[in-house]
This record gives C-alpha cells, sequence and structure tokens, in this order.
C-alpha cells in the first residue's frame, strides 16, 4: 500500500496498521488553502514535517480551522537535486507524511499528517509568480521558519548583490522583496514567525529584513512607507519563539517495521547532505512557545499544545532551556561521549557516573540560579530530558554531533551560569560539574581520547586558535600546562567571565 490520497479511503489498512489518518475532507482543505492561504512555511524539513504541520493537524481533526499549510523547501545546492525534496519526499505521496512517535520502551503512535497542502520551492525564477500570489493574499496571517540560524544571515550580501531585479538567492532578501509586493499590493497585517532555535529569533528575523529594505531604499528600489510598514508592529510583527523536540535522521528501525506493515517506499535516501523519508520519526515531548503578537490573526495554536504567552515568557523558556534544563547536558554528555569512544548518548545514560554528573549539573549548579518561566516547571523538565528523552535508543543522536562547535555553546550553556553565581554572590568555590565539564572538554581539545588514542575533533571556528595553547601541552605531563591554559580560561567571549 502506498501512502496516498487515494489510498486513505481503505480505511481497514490503516486501521490494522494501527495507523491514525485524517478526519477532514483533505481535498477540501486544500481547496480552501488555494483560495484563501492563511499559513506559509520556508523550510519543509523534519521540524515542519514532524512538529508544525502536526499541529495544524490537530486543529484541522478538531475542526478549529479549515484551511493547512503551504510548505516552501529552501534547499538551493545550485544543482539539479534542488528540486529532490518536491520531488522525492512530497509529491510521490501525495504531500502526506507519515509520522511516528517513539517512546523510550519501544512504543511507536503512528498517524498520517494530511494539513500540508502544497509544496513550493524558493526559486524565484520558477515559483517567484505562486509566491507572489500567496503574499498578497490578504488573507494570509503568518509566514513561518525553520532554516536554522544561518538563515537569516545577510553577511554575505553585498550592496551589487542587492539590487532588487535580478534572482535573489538569499532567503531573507527574498522574503524582504515578497513583503514589498504585499505592501504595494494592500499593505495588508502580516506575522513573520520564526521558529528556529537561536535566542530572539523574531528580532533577528526582523533585523536582517528591516537591514535589507533600508539598503534597497538608500538604492532607490523601494520607498520609505516600505519600511514604516515594516516598522509598524500593527501592520507587521515579528514574535519571538521557543521550541524543543528532537526529530533526527529517519531510523532504519521505524523504515523496516513500515515495510513489515506493507507500506511501499518506506526507503531512506539522500537530500543534498540529508538522509530523508516520506516519514519522520520523533520524540514524544515537544515544547513550543509562542509571543502572542499576532499582526492579522492566527489559529488557536494553544488548543494544539502550543503555550501563547508574552514575550518575557518566551525569552525565560528559551533561558530555562539552553543555560540550565537541556543544552548544558547534552553539551557535557557530548564532550565525555567523543572521550570515553560512545557513538549514541542513549548508551552513555548506562553510565552511572555521567548520569550522576548531568544530575548535578542540572538538579544541583544550574537550579540555583535557573530562570523559572512559570509555565513549565524547571524540576520538571530535566527530569524528563534525564529519565525520558536523553535515555531513548529509538532516537539516536551521536556525541560527535553535538559536540560541533562547542565554543560558540559554551558561553550560554555554561558562561551563563557562572556569570549568574558572580552576580547573585555565590560561591564558585562549590561548583563541581560545570569545572570537571570544561576541563574535560579542554582535554578533548587536544585530540586525545580516555585511552590515550588519537581521536577525531569536531568541527569548531575557534579550534585553531583553541589549539594553539593546548598544543603546548602533553598528555600526561602535568609539568607542561604551566600557563598554557591562561588564554582560553580568561577568554569573556567563550565564558562571559574571567
Amino acid at each position: 500500500m502506498k501512502l496516498n490520497i487515494n489510498n486513505l479511503n481503505n480505511k481497514s489498512f490503516w486501521e490494522n496498521a494501527n495507523i491514525e489518518i485524517p478526519k477532514y475532507d483533505i481535498k477540501k482543505v486544500r481547496e480552501n488553502t488555494k483560495e484563501n492561504p492563511a499559513w506559509i512555511h520556508f523550510g519543509a524539513g523534519n521540524i515542519f514535517r514532524g512538529f508544525l504541520a502536526r499541529i495544524s493537524d490537530s486543529l484541522l481533526n478538531d475542526n478549529l480551522i479549515d484551511r493547512g499549510v503551504i510548505a516552501v523547501d529552501t534547499h538551493s545546492t545550485g544543482k539539479t537535486d534542488d528540486y529532490d525534496m518536491l520531488e522525492k519526499v512530497y509529491k510521490p505521496f501525495d504531500n502526506l507524511t507519515l509520522l511516528a512517535l517513539i517512546k523510550n520502551n519501544g512504543d511507536i503512535d503512528k498517524k498520517v499528517i494530511g494539513s500540508i497542502t502544497d509544496i513550493l520551492h524558493a526559486d524565484f525564477v520558477n515559483y517567484y509568480e505562486s509566491l507572489k500570489k500567496i503574499f498578497i493574499s490578504n488573507s494570509l496571517q503568518i509566514v513561518s521558519f525553520t532554516i536554522t540560524e544561518k538563515g537569516y544571515s545577510i553577511k554575505d550580501l553585498s550592496e551589487k548583490d542587492l539590487n532588487f531585479e535580478n534572482d535573489i538567492s538569499n532567503i531573507m532578501a527574498m522574503i524582504t522583496k515578497l513583503l514589498f509586493e504585499r505592501y504595494k499590493n494592500g499593505a495588508y497585517p502580516i506575522s513573520m514567525l520564526s521558529i528556529d532555535n537561536c535566542a530572539n529569533n523574531g528580532d533577528k528575523l526582523k533585523e536582517a529584513i528591516i537591514t535589507i529594505a533600508g539598503k534597497w531604499l538608500k538604492n532607490g528600489f523601494v520607498e520609505e512607507g516600505f519600511i514604516k510598514y515594516l516598522e509598524d508592529k500593527n501592520k507587521v510583527s515579528f514574535p519571538l519563539s521557543m521550541i524543543d523536540k528532537i526529530t533526527p535522521r529517519p531510523s532504519d528501525i521505524i523504515s523496516a517495521k513500515l515495510k513489515e506493515l506493507g507500506l511501499e517506499g518506506s526507503e531512506t535516501f539522500k537530500v543534498g547532505n540529508n538522509m530523508t523519508a516520506f516519514f519522520v520519526n520523533a520524540e514524544v515531548p515537544e515544547y513550543l512557545v509562542i509571543e502572542d503578537n499576532f499582526a492579522n490573526g492566527r489559529p488557536p495554536f494553544e488548543r494544539a499544545g502550543v503555550f501563547m504567552t508574552d514575550r518575557i515568557t518566551v525569552q525565560n523558556s528559551e533561558r530555562m532551556k539552553v543555560t540550565v534544563c537541556l543544552n548544558p547536558l547534552h553539551t557535557a554528555l557530548a564532550i565525555f561521549g567523543c572521550l570515553f569512544n560512545y557513538n549514541y548518548i542513549y548508551e552513555e545514560m548506562k553510565n552511572p557516573l555521567l548520569k550522576k554528573l548531568i544530575e548535578k549539573l542540572g538538579y544541583d549548579e544550574g537550579m540555583k540560579v535557573v530562570v523559572n518561566p512559570k509555565i513549565i516547571n524547571p524540576e520538571n523538565f530535566i527530569k524528563e530530558v534525564v529519565e525520558e528523552r536523553f535515555t531513548n535508543p529509538f532516537i539516536p543522536d551521536s556525541p560527535q554531533r553535538i559536540a560541533c562547535d562547542t565554543s560558540q555553546k559554551i558561553p550560554v550553556r555554561f558562561g551563563e551560569t557562572l556569570k549568574s553565581y558572580i552576580e547573585k554572590n555565590l560561591d564558585t568555590s562549590n561548583l563541581i560539574a560545570i569545572p570537571i565539564t570544561i576541563a574535560a572538554w579542554l582535554r578533548y581539545l587536544t585530540g586525545i581520547d580516555d585511552n590515550g588514542n588519537e581521536m577525531n575533533i569536531s568541527p569548531d571556528p575557534m579550534l585553531k586558535e583553541l589549539q594553539s595553547h593546548i598544543s603546548k601541552i602533553k598528555f600526561k605531563d602535568i609539568e607542561s600546562v604551566k600557563n598554557n591554559l591562561q588564554p582560553i580560561l580568561s577568554n569573556k567571549n567563550i565564558f562571559l567571565v574571567d
């Protein structure tokens, strides 16, 4: 049986396979969305299919909305495989996705997501008119993004690049031009919602768009009114958000299980540099906190488990997660996992000393300075991380992947806590887990594992600078340390404190 709209009519197959299917009329929803689009999303990957589209699907199933979400793939490799996501993942399955939510005991909840009404590409040559038609529609409420933090960068754009008329390859320039089309065709209100995993994401999005628009104004491509439109929060709003859900690469275990059930095309394959499939496997826990600041209305997201709140609460939720309750624990396991030659995080959780380390990091040292967002209990959050999420063998994640760019992560994951200890006049000499994790990171930078063998070090933008100091230290030679660590440990760009 192939996953497509017509085969959903074979209800006995899906029931016997224990796969939940949409209760709503998918074709009708697609007609409604085409006539009056409400939500378009840029970034058609796993986190979108497995979380955001699921939110829309839940609201449709409960008859709370009558339109779905339009997806836009942003893959741009400059090669013929730019359209692989559309041609291999979406279109062969009528834009349907099978979501497999995997519990840490191995149980799987399976459901078909039918809320993605269309798939486009962020390619102005072939899709400009389609994107423009959606953007100038007064019914459009939300433009959302999961394009990773680097997607908001405009550093590669020069004045010459921003000539407005030529093909715009930078995603932020593309969005700015589409907003200019909306401004010219009625200046309708709109909400630009970043759901990427970075602090103050809405502010980053706004800054990029207004910077580009400002350069266009200077070059005479747009008018002053467009800038005022973008800066008017009643016309264009940029809500903040905090998202947390692990949606890793498709699992061969899930692929095999779906094949056993009789589902065709469940094989995994490569799109660009990533593995993908028609299904998405994900952990069950999920958190999405959004600033309730929508200029043109919104769906009732809270009815699908989203926390709708104020700006400060979003910021506090982000701070709770990245400085205490999740990210520091993850980084500690990544560092020690590399040193101890572990392949997966869940394997490390079987080591009582490593489990004790992250419990000390979270429950004790971090909890003394944690920011409580009130809507999520920090201790309950850590407990779920330690007992359910990190221990899940069916959501495999490698220490080596998480160890990438550690120098860029330490300021937020450990530096903020150290800074808070100093600001609150707490005794830093009582800290154990944070110092030993920092010490392990410095050991990791030598490129020698715990057995004294050479190991690969994950990419890091500061690696060359850091190793210029570390390389002077010899393995097991305490005397060689001397003052070689001083330039690193006194670097406030890494630790926020000396």
